[in-house]
């Protein structure tokens, strides 16, 4: 998957994989705890994944600009650095009881986050063979999803038992993420420090299957938008990521809601439930990662997609268990759609591959703007928000039934491109 040369490098970046899915999936604990403690309603609670998707939107392409100038190592320390100062500034939002000081320190903790993911996922990408960055991007999302296991059970243990026990839940809100402060300034500097951090990658391999590239698409100036508009797998991949990116933010969102008023199970025990669905989106990836050896990612992505569909019709029954198990099974489906996305989008684009990792990161407003309509239907009835999830898997679907064509026509576009372009 990788060389030696490589192996502390990339288990030190799986090891931010794994940190920001915990920080994401326990702001979707503190959607339900702030209901309770800040009596919110479902909607105006959704403003939590406004301010952190909304900061993933606005931050991707400034923190891609960075990663260009400065390099990886830098990008990554200044994510580090945000993402730490967002945990930290929990302290005066919990003393205060402040609702708005709780989503602007959600919004400078989600900045660091997108600009991490920003850098993450082309760095990991290049650390070896391009035939095998769909499967390098997937294991590494594969700790992302163990710390989104890790998340929602701390999140229910902490949060949502000190709520059941009348304790003050604000208290325990800032305890925690000054703790999660403390751990990414830990590795922050453990990164500063380390020599590994300092290993240079020449991009993706020349014989690594990049046509772009092996064609002598290096040579055209190429560092431009319109460049990457000629690109029709790129955007329709930074589509896919915006509707991914929906249906995960309004599915998670809500999840310990429906386990409320569905299942009528306490808060802290839908919690613990909500944990084991990101397990079960860890063994899909690894399950997926496994089947790309013998399926095409794309088709292999289609097939998830279709799946989903099927997930969200069934979970909108509000059928008692069955359609329980659906809402936990949307999750090991959706496992490999956000790495398999962005790798996909990202292939072939040789020098323009950095400048479209942030594009795609830019996907994330889907995920401040869907929750917020989801909150509205939910607000009345629970089970019925999750038909509208079925469009977001609908898109994603036609994304990988349609990828061959797409990056085909790319790729004459760049050859086309080549010999017009006088010697």
């Amino acid at each position: 998957m990788t060389t030696k040369k490589y192996y502390i490098l990339f288990a030190f970046l799986t090891t931010i994989f794994l940190m920001w899915g915990l920080a994401l999936t326990l702001m979707d604990v503190l959607n339900k705890h702030f209901q309770t403690e800040l009596h919110l309603t479902k909607s105006k609670s959704s403003l939590i994944q406004l301010a952190t998707f909304g900061a993933y939107s606005l931050i991707a392409l400034p923190a891609g600009i960075y990663m260009k100038k400065f390099g990886y190592r830098k990008a990554i320390l200044g994510g580090l650095f945000l993402f730490a100062a967002g945990a930290f500034l929990f302290i005066p939002a919990a003393n205060q009881s402040s609702f708005t000081l709780f989503l602007m320190a959600l919004f400078v903790l989600a900045s660091g986050m997108a600009s991490l993911e920003t850098v993450a996922h082309p760095y990991v990408a290049a650390l070896g063979d391009q035939r095998t960055s769909d499967q390098r991007i997937n294991f590494a999302q594969s700790f992302n999803g163990l710390g989104g296991v890790i998340g929602p059970a701390i999140g229910s243990f902490f949060l949502l038992k000190a709520e059941q026990d009348s304790l003050n839940g604000l208290s325990t809100v800032k305890t925690l993420y000054v703790s999660i402060g403390c751990v990414i300034a830990l590795m922050g500097l453990i990164f500063a420090c380390s020599p590994f951090s300092r290993v240079t990658t020449s991009s993706f391999h020349p014989a690594a299957g990049s046509a772009v590239r092996a064609q002598g698409y290096t040579n055209v100036d190429v560092h431009r938008l319109k460049d990457l508009l000629h690109q029709p797998h790129f955007i329709f991949a930074v589509l896919a990521q915006f509707f991914n990116v929906a249906a995960q933010a309004g599915t998670w969102a809500y999840f310990i809601n429906y386990g409320e008023e569905i299942m009528h199970f306490s808060a802290e025990h839908a919690g613990y439930f909500f944990s084991l669905s990101i397990l079960l989106l860890v063994i899909g990836r690894f399950t997926g990662t496994f089947l790309m050896r013998y399926i095409k990612p794309y088709l292999l992505l289609s097939i998830f997609a279709f799946c989903n569909i099927l997930m969200c019709l069934l979970v909108a029954r509000g059928a008692g268990w069955g359609s329980f198990i659906a809402l936990l099974m949307i999750n090991f489906f959706f496992s490999i759609m956000y790495p398999t996305i962005f790798s996909l989008g990202l292939k072939d684009l040789g020098p323009l591959t950095q400048q479209a990792s942030s594009y795609i990161v830019m996907g994330f407003i889907g995920g401040a703007l869907f929750p917020p309509l989801m909150g509205l239907i939910a607000n009345q009835h629970i089970a019925a928000a999750y038909l509208l999830p079925v469009i977001c898997y609908a898109v994603i679907f036609l994304f990988g039934i349609k990828y061959p064509r797409l990056n085909k026509n790319a790729l004459l576009h760049a050859s086309r491109k080549i010999e017009q372009t006088p010697i």
